[in-house]
């Protein structure tokens, strides 16, 4: 892959990809004598952090909102923060006040760097509150506090070791930041809003298709699976929850019926007990099912006998899935393993053929995740595995279904992991030219008085766009079924 795919792709109004591909450096350069910073322009200053912003603790405040601090959407609201956290119900006056455009750091969790309030509300006093002291700065510093590179400077500034990690705020006060003039902070600003929100726009674009390839894909799973390949066949009702109709001449069995089930046998995982370990025998989880395209070719811990216990071993050609935590990933085994009680093996008897059971598995995932209890973590077990009915056609009539969504899907693969490639790039752009811009890397100053024209419409894109784009046509991903059973 062309690693220069962003530069030509992220504009799409003519002349506009320009204002990003032709950025120079500044004319002259000076050393900062700062190792994380590198070079910065002549006129740019270097300045301790505790000179640029000063510190807010302000508390009593109860009637406040409860603000979450979150690496990506910054400070806001905690009730429109989906994820779940703790909400403090007692003690708020002790909570300090965040003011729209304040500056948020854990001292002990800043993987995410200094996060921007988008908010006004009370924070935990666990966070120390910053906000400049020329108001002028605002924007340049969120840009520097989450650019990639000064987010790793943070590493420098930690004390402790493993879980009790915290960073010396005195210390980092005494740290050397950038800062350019304010116009040029201003024009900083500008060009990264602008730039931003087109690899955005980009990126969600990818993101769509991929969500689109994903649900196409299982469509004609489904359809195969459950209708077949000809269209033209007399149907039947099945009776089954996740399914309709099937055609006259196919079978409807328990899962159970046509294969042997086999449970894992631990609680989830070995004690953590490293005795437990090093043994020969392969020991996998559901994130190794779950990672897998079709088949398990490699794993990463093992077990010795004691640490096997009673369980056996699912032997090779075993396929296997995950009844907790990510409901439904199926794979088929290449090697002989044991697993937690959080897998199920299935092992294919004389009615059904293996590979047509993957698929099976696979269309019936979305019913299994709907119909899997809502608690903590959503799980089946074997009994409700085992009674789910499956669509059974002759053997020779399986083999033609698998040699076609074998060959379908193998097209929907090949774009969902270019696309998914293409993101990676996108997300990796972006972190890049914000870095190489607040770090005085290059000089946007002439760029931004290119953007007055700047026509939002032109960072629409769509699915189909971008299908033809990636040379991919709707002919490929459905291709004609007798053609993809020839």
């Amino acid at each position: 892959m062309d690693r220069q795919f962003p530069l030509r792709r992220i504009l799409s109004a003519p002349g506009e990809t320009k204002v990003i591909a032709d950025l120079k450096p500044h004319a002259v350069m000076k050393e900062s004598g700062v190792e994380w910073l590198g070079e910065i322009p002549q006129d740019w200053e270097l300045r301790r952090m505790k000179t640029l912003l000063r510190e807010r603790v302000e508390k009593g405040f109860p009637g406040e909102p409860l603000l979450a601090a979150t690496q990506s959407r910054g400070v806001v609201r905690k009730e429109h923060y989906e994820n779940r956290t703790v909400v403090a119900q007692k003690d708020l006056h002790l909570l300090k006040l965040v003011r729209v455009g304040d500056f948020v750091i854990s001292l002990r969790s800043f993987q995410g760097g200094i996060e921007y309030a988008r908010e006004q509300g009370i924070i935990s006093p666990a966070y120390t509150v910053l906000y400049p002291r020329d108001s002028g700065s605002h924007a340049f510093l969120a840009w520097l506090f989450k650019c990639k590179t000064y987010v790793e400077n943070l590493s420098l500034y930690v004390t402790g070791i493993r879980q009790g990690q915290n960073i010396d705020y005195k210390a980092l006060g005494r740290s050397m930041l950038p800062v350019p003039p304010l116009s040029e902070q201003s024009a900083i600003s500008h060009f990264l809003e602008y730039a931003d929100r087109r690899i955005r726009a980009c990126i969600r674009s990818k993101q769509r298709l991929a969500a689109l390839l994903k649900e196409k894909k299982q469509v004609v799973i489904y359809r195969a699976v459950v209708h077949g390949l000809d269209s033209s066949v007399r149907l039947k009702p099945s009776q089954a929850e996740w399914f309709g109709t099937v055609p006259h001449h196919w079978a409807v069995l328990r899962l159970k019926q046509v294969s042997l089930i086999l449970r894992g046998r631990f609680s989830h995982r070995p004690r953590n007990d490293p005795s437990l370990y090093g043994g020969p025998f392969p020991f996998l989880q559901t994130g190794d099912v779950a990672r897998a395209r079709k088949f398990i070719t490699h794993h990463g811990q093992s077990l010795n006998e004691r640490g096997l216990g009673v369980s056996k071993l699912f032997p090779a050609g075993t396929l296997v899935m995950t009844i907790a935590a990510n409901i439904g990933d199926v794979a088929i085994l290449d090697f002989d393993a044991c697993f937690p009680d959080s897998v199920v093996g299935l092992l294919p008897g004389d009615q059904i053929d293996r590979d047509y059971l993957y698929f099976v598995c696979l269309a019936m995932r979305p019913e299994l995740i709907r119909e899997a209890p809502v608690n903590t973590q959503g799980n089946l077990n074997v009994e409700r595995i085992g009674v789910r009915e499956v669509p059974v056609p002759p053997r020779d009539e399986q083999r033609q279904i698998v040699r076609y969504l074998e060959k379908v899907t193998r097209v929907y693969d090949l774009v969902s992991d270019r696309t998914r490639h293409q993101i990676s790039l996108l997300q990796e752009y972006r972190a890049r030219l914000i870095a190489d811009v607040v770090t005085g890397k290059l000089d946007v100053r002439n760029a931004v008085m290119d953007l007055a024209n700047e026509m939002d419409e032109s960072m629409q894109m769509d699915e189909s766009n971008t299908l033809s784009e990636e040379g991919i046509s709707q002919d490929d991903l459905d291709p004609d079924i007798d053609e993809a059973v020839l």
